[in-house]
């Protein structure tokens, strides 16, 4: 059984940033498809970025686009969320899903438990 766990959320500025990992108990991620999700208070569960398994195709959601990076470390299978000039309206709980030799974006069997984010001054 795959577990995933995220951590590196926080509270944080407007403007500045974060950095939320992914890993995965048991297994690297190495040959996984990854999503990245949040889900605001009050709002439905949004896709902010995927990666396919082979690394070569990387989607960025509009709100997004151009402040976030996802990233993966082979050498470890850790999967990245650099997330840069951050907003009020970044603040949600993040989620990291995952799937085998997955798509991007993909139908993840795996998620994690979600790291919450809260952009304010």
């Amino acid at each position: 059984q795959v577990q995933l766990v995220e951590s590196g959320g926080g509270l944080v500025q407007p403007g500045g940033s974060l950095r939320l990992s992914c890993e995965a108990s048991g297994v690297v991620l190495n040959y996984f498809g990854i999503g990245w999700f949040r889900q605001a208070p009050g709002k439905e569960r949004e896709v902010v970025s995927c990666l396919d398994s082979s690394g070569g195709n990387v989607y960025y959601a509009d709100p997004v686009k151009g402040r976030f990076t996802a990233s993966r470390v082979n050498v470890n299978g850790t999967v990245y969320l650099q997330m840069n000039s951050l907003k009020p309206e970044d603040t949600a709980v993040y989620y990291c899903a995952a799937e085998l030799w997955g798509m991007c974006p993909g139908t993840y069997d795996y998620w994690g438990q979600g790291a919450e984010v809260t952009v304010s001054s």
